[in-house]
């Protein structure tokens, strides 16, 4: 501890560390917000429990214990890369999102949206039913590590493929995450609105209830009827055609896009 002391002593503040600071704390916060909720959480405060005990213990010279320490300190940025690739992967596409980069997103933004209409008119035509959530600006980790992780590229095929009639990810829903589909066959809460009309199936109600908790769209297709719908802001827009949706998600999803995708 006396190391500590001594160090800060010797520290000059100036105007430099105060936006060095700023700039930590920022980041600091940006990892936290991404891992709230989530196992990361849980395992980056065994971390900070580790790395507190470490300074407990050499302040308190019990060598054998601080030793142990801090190989286990050494190694551990190696493990954290093991252990957290899915959050790191998701800290670099949340960077990604900034307003400042928006204009070079423009083509991936609009090429994910013509995948989701591609797949969405397919399963339609099909008389399948379907129940898509795309996360927007408030993190569905805790709901994608509800269902079977699936972590691919989002394309039509594989979302056609997985809400085919009889096959094991085929109930339940499929969560978007930027260009990946993270998970499939998870289960969303129902909305607890009693004045909902009972002529809505369960997938509705669970959109809407998606939507009451989450800032995410959740695109729903009626195995019935063939109508498609989304639910956003806790309310249901029903019977779209694809260009009513895309217009919706365009809005939506990618504001600075004028022009419709072809």
């Amino acid at each position: 501890m006396n190391w500590i002391l001594e160090r800060l002593q010797v520290l000059q503040f100036e105007w430099r560390d105060a936006i060095d600071i700023l700039i930590v704390a920022f980041v600091i916060y940006t990892v936290l917000h991404l891992i709230r909720g989530t196992r990361a959480m849980q395992m980056s405060m065994g971390i900070v429990v580790l790395a507190a005990g470490y300074v407990i213990f050499r302040w308190m010279k019990l060598v054998a214990i601080e030793t142990v320490l801090r190989e286990v300190l050494f190694y551990l940025p190696f493990a954290v890369i093991v252990l957290f690739q899915q959050e790191i992967r998701q800290a670099l596409a949340a960077f990604g999102k900034n307003p400042l980069l928006k204009f070079f997103s423009r083509h991936e933004e609009i090429s994910r949206i013509d995948e989701i209409l591609k797949a969405v008119r397919e399963i339609s035509s099909r008389r399948w039913g379907a129940l898509i959530v795309i996360e927007r600006t408030e993190s569905l980790r805790t709901w994608v590590e509800s269902g079977s992780r699936i972590d691919a590229l989002l394309s039509a095929e594989i979302l056609v493929n997985i809400f085919a009639p009889n096959t094991p990810l085929h109930d339940g829903a499929v969560i978007v995450q930027g260009d990946r589909i993270a998970s499939a066959a998870t289960l969303l809460p129902l909305s607890s609105d009693e004045e909902l009309s009972t002529a809505l199936g369960t997938r509705h109600r669970a959109a809407i209830g998606m939507s009451e908790d989450t800032d995410a769209l959740v695109i729903v297709v009626s195995e019935e009827n063939q109508a498609i719908s989304v639910a956003f802001d806790a309310s249901l827009r029903s019977n779209l055609d694809i260009d009513a949706l895309r217009e919706l998600l365009s809005r939506k999803l990618a504001p600075e896009v004028k022009e419709p995708a072809a």
